[in-house]
């Protein structure tokens, strides 16, 4: 969780000869600002010392900043742990470190890091695909993330791409997300860094429309490519959630999990059922049912007090579901296949063939099967006109993204969208000490400060914190 205050460094700084040195109380409190950057001023490379400040060797500030950075971006280490984990390395292993640079400077330095990738992103030459998606609500906002893949990412790495593949050209924090807003908000993010071949995104109509609008008021027509997640689970949904058979199904599923829970066949207890986006995962349930057809699919009656008797009494008629299971089960493996293969291989001549052989497999009357059958027909068209290499059509890489980013975020007591969200561009990409020390220099502590009252002028611990002051005029009871 981030502090508001002034940081400073601990430890007890090395002193030495001729050394180019630096204020101890600068070098953290400047670590946003020019004290440790790249182009820090000053006589010879070096700051003179504040009165009666410590001394630091310039250079090994530097290697001490962008080893914190790294430790969070790569090691996924907390803000706070950071100036632990150097203490302890300089005192039990020998680590040539003689400072250690408050946790609220490790905070500055790579949120400013992830605002000098974003003020560096430029057009480049090689043809490449924007994946754009939403964040969830992070208390009463969202962030719209753009990366940028190179269509030739999928056939050089030879498996799904990863962050690294990715680059971070647009971030727009917003608590008013419609088509519109999120068309001005493209319209920004591609005059920086250029036209996409293609656009890939999930079935959102805020972002369908947004994309449309965007495309009209630019007066371009760019392909646009549909989440095969998200159809697909849009398919599953159409085909089962209205049924009795599966609404039985997943009702004797969450009194099995009650039942069980806690008691020797807990191991049983089947996937959790998700209130949003259920369908994106439902080939986990879909095999459990499976399987629990063929545990209960025992002749005879059960000895009582047995495993087998507590199982049946947990999902009592359940094997009178044997043919809805039977081709949920099989329909779920089927599209578990097909994104499988697309996920990781992309869609070209070779997928688009393999996965119309598995569509083959589904009944005729099956919504899947047409929908998928269209999906594939459509996009494969879409390959055609833009290249001969495999075409990214999964926009999973921007929901591990959040994912990465949320995990360093639920750290916090309360949950809101700050400027923290600066992070998820430091997350894309390979971070080095070079790629890391040419940000610090695009991104002073005063851009960071610009940035955050630019796009998030308000945040819920502010807004706290203002309430909660002594000093505040308006108190319970007075109006």
């Amino acid at each position: 969780m981030e502090t508001e205050g002034r940081p400073a460094c601990r430890g007890n700084p090395r002193t030495q000869e001729n050394a180019t040195t630096v204020s101890a109380e600068n070098c953290a409190t400047t670590g946003g600002n020019k004290g440790l950057g790249a182009n820090g001023r000053g006589k010879k490379n070096a700051l003179a010392p504040a009165a009666g400040g410590n001394l630091v060797d310039l250079a090994e500030a530097r290697q001490v900043r962008t080893l914190c950075v790294l430790l969070v971006l790569q090691a996924v280490v907390s803000f706070r742990s950071i100036p632990r984990i150097l203490d302890l390395l300089r005192t039990q292993a020998l680590l040539c470190v003689s400072w250690v640079p408050h946790f609220t400077s490790v905070i500055n330095w790579t949120l400013r890091v992830g605002l000098g990738l974003l003020r560096q992103v430029a057009p480049i030459d090689p043809p490449w695909v924007a994946i754009i998606d939403h964040s969830i609500d992070v208390g009463t906002k969202k962030a719209l993330v753009v990366l940028r893949v190179p269509l030739a990412a999928l056939s050089q790495r030879g498996a799904a791409i990863q962050l690294g593949d990715c680059e971070c050209v647009g971030l727009s924090v917003a608590e008013t997300v419609n088509g519109e807003t999120v068309a001005l908000q493209l319209q920004a993010i591609f005059q920086r860094s250029g036209t996409p071949a293609a656009i890939t995104k999930d079935c959102d109509a805020t972002l369908q429309k947004g994309v449309r609008l965007w495309m009209e008021n630019a007066h371009l027509t760019v392909p646009v490519i549909e989440d095969i997640g998200h159809v697909l689970a849009a398919a599953l949904k159409a085909q089962f959630e209205q049924t009795s058979d599966y609404q039985r199904f997943t009702s004797l599923a969450s009194k099995a999990a009650k039942a069980l829970r806690q008691t020797e066949l807990a191991f049983l207890i089947p996937p959790k059922l998700r209130s949003k986006g259920r369908f994106l995962s439902i080939g986990k349930l879909a095999r459990w049912g499976e399987k629990m057809l063929g545990v209960l699919a025992v002749k005879g009656r059960a000895r009582k007090g047995s495993p087998l008797a507590k199982l049946r009494a947990a999902l009592p008629g359940f094997l009178t579901l044997r043919a809805f299971v039977a081709t949920f089960a099989a329909t779920a493996v089927t599209v578990s296949q097909v994104m499988e293969i697309l996920k990781h291989k992309g869609l070209h001549r070779s997928t688009y063939e393999q996965c119309c052989q598995l569509a083959e497999q589904l009944p005729a009357n099956s919504i899947v099967k047409h929908r998928l059958r269209a999906w594939l027909n459509r996009h494969i068209d879409i390959q055609r006109q833009l290249t001969s290499l495999p075409l990214v059509v999964s926009s999973d890489i921007v929901e591990s993204l959040f994912g990465n980013f949320k995990h360093i975020l639920e750290r916090r007591p309360q949950a809101d969208m700050n400027r923290t969200a600066l992070l998820i561009p430091a997350l894309c990409g390979h971070p080095d000490a070079a790629t890391l020390s040419n940000a610090l220099v695009h991104a002073r502590q005063g851009d960071l400060a610009t940035w955050e009252q630019e796009h998030i002028p308000y945040t819920m611990r502010k807004k706290r914190q203002a309430f909660f002051a002594d000093d505040q005029s308006q108190k319970v009871g007075n109006s």
